[in-house]
């Protein structure tokens, strides 16, 4: 029970970096760095990644469950 609601915490919470990853990226500053550079802003990546990291921890909750003893 408790591992799935840690799960579910891991969910939303990634889902949200993501969220809040793609309104940096999409923000004035950070298209007129794209032009110049190519690439987005590093707290744009930095958000992305710890989105998907939660989502992918989150998920594994769900699906390996812990071993009891």
């Amino acid at each position: 029970m408790m591992q799935k609601a840690v799960g579910t915490i891991c969910v939303v919470g990634g889902v949200l970096l993501l969220v809040r990853g793609r309104d940096i990226a999409d923000s004035i500053g950070s298209q007129v760095r794209q032009i110049f550079t190519g690439a987005p802003t590093d707290r744009a990546t930095y958000f992305y990644i710890g989105g998907s990291v939660l989502v992918i921890l989150g998920v594994a909750q769900f699906f390996w469950p812990a071993k009891r003893k």
